[in-house]
């Protein structure tokens, strides 16, 4: 991180992983630990934070579940009855909340759900591994709360190369 402006980040993730019971998944639960989870999203808040309106605590879900589970949510969302890779729902879609210094409650971003069996199907075809997906994925979908979008092939290219340098800042410079 550049700028002595930045200061620390405080974000409370609420990490839910479903189990593929009813679906024999070979993939069940995250490789990564709730601490680096924690540690990535708020070195991850911390560089974009002159985009998040002003809070002393942030709150988030972090959703890993399966196929089924994130195809019902596509079709219910986005009417595509299809499994994806990852899904993110914005709290802040509408103007921005003004800052209540007296506020205890943390500021909620939204919901990232990631599926846990596709984002094991990429990593092998990106010859990655399952934490690299995975991060990658969680990026995405964290600039998509912060209003991040790729309604064309120059935004695409923007919103990947700030996925690629969020995934440098915390480890994982050799790959991108």
């Amino acid at each position: 991180m550049s700028g002595s402006s930045l200061c620390a980040i405080n974000i409370e993730l609420n990490l839910q992983e479903v189990s593929g019971d009813e679906t024999k998944s070979s993939v069940e639960v995250s490789p990564i630990s709730l601490a680096d989870w924690q540690g990535w999203l708020e070195v991850w808040l911390t560089s974009l934070q002159f985009q998040l309106p002003k809070s002393d605590i942030y709150e988030l879900t972090l959703r890993l579940t399966n196929d089924a589970e994130i195809q019902s949510f596509n079709s219910q969302y986005r009417q595509q009855n299809k499994p994806t890779d990852v899904l993110a729902f914005a709290a802040l879609e509408a103007e921005m909340p003004i800052f209540q210094p007296d506020d205890p409650e943390p500021l909620y971003l939204g919901d990232i759900i990631i599926s846990l069996e596709t984002a094991a199907v990429q990593a092998q075809q990106n010859n990655h591994s399952l934490t690299i997906e995975l991060a990658w994925l969680a990026s995405h979908g964290l600039l998509h709360l912060l209003g991040w979008d790729h309604p064309d092939d120059v935004r695409l290219e923007e919103m990947l190369a700030q996925q690629a340098n969020l995934l440098k800042q915390v480890g994982f410079a050799a790959i991108f």
